[in-house]
């Protein structure tokens, strides 16, 4: 098995090499940043992309010429020799930009199946080009997320609370000084003759709904202290702040690109 592998290649000869050497179905995850459609060749200069309207004004770096169906026919074939060297529990971001984007979610739907879709993350850019157009400012690009398979890894990124998150989230205390909120015990749908459709404590569920868990559990709750009643008799569960991993990350992600250093300055150190 490969360790630490770095191609050097068309990206098309790279899959169908590491498919033919033993890692079809061995892949868990794959994150690619294909060319946006633009018509345009760009070279990298001080670690920035630039666009270039001919080799003349540059060494090219990469030429971004294909548009329309030869693009996501560019795309596609590539995607099904990604698709077979994941694994059946493995999954893809791809980057692309928000003009070409809902293409190819489409396209995308078509090999790994719609069922297989997970996001579409909005990634706000760190510099975005706002010419002058007919049309808003354009500050976003599009990062879609599939999986293979209806069961994939799935290890949720979390990220910490703030003071003020703590505030709004959680804004009472305890005897102790123990931040939490309450959440209703109650769910909607009614269900028949079910553990969940149980009197507890001698009241029912609000019609059309039912108790998110068995009445033995909600007595269990209760006994340990984490059910709060209401003036009017109204039981909720209680959540403490200090029990949270943390706020689930959302599909809008905001953050810059890591900061590439030029070789001049790797000389001088």
């Amino acid at each position: 098995m490969f360790s630490n592998l770095l191609i050097h290649s068309d990206n098309i000869v790279a899959l169908n090499y590491l498919l033919s050497n033993g890692l079809k179905g061995k892949i868990d995850l794959v994150y690619i940043d294909p060319p946006y459609a633009t018509g345009g060749n760009f070279t990298i200069t001080n670690g920035r992309e630039t666009t270039i309207s001919n080799s003349k004004n540059g060494d090219i770096a990469y030429s971004d010429t294909l548009k329309g169906t030869d693009f996501i026919e560019f795309l596609r074939e590539r995607l099904i020799l990604i698709r077979d060297l994941l694994s059946e529990r493995g999954s893809i971001y791809l980057h692309i930009d928000y003009k070409i984007g809902h293409y190819v979610r489409v396209m995308m739907d078509e090999v790994f199946g719609i069922e297989n879709f997970r996001n579409d993350i909005t990634r706000i850019k760190c510099n975005p080009k706002n010419f002058d157009r007919v049309g808003y400012g354009n500050i976003k690009d599009l990062i879609l997320f599939y999986s293979k398979t209806t069961n994939p890894i799935w290890n949720e990124p979390r990220k910490p609370y703030t003071d003020k998150d703590l505030e709004k989230l959680f804004p009472k205390k305890d005897k102790n000084g123990r931040r939490y909120t309450t959440v209703p015990i109650h769910a909607p749908g009614e269900t028949e003759n079910g553990k969940s459709n149980q009197p507890f404590k001698g009241i029912f569920p609000p019609t059309g709904r039912h108790w998110r868990t068995d009445v033995e559990t909600l007595e269990q709750w209760d006994k340990n202290g984490l059910i709060e009643w209401s003036s009017n008799g109204n039981p909720r569960k209680i959540i403490y702040a200090d029990e949270r991993e943390g706020m689930r990350v959302q599909d809008i992600w905001g953050f810059k690109d890591p900061a590439i250093s030029r070789l001049s300055d790797r000389k001088k150190r």
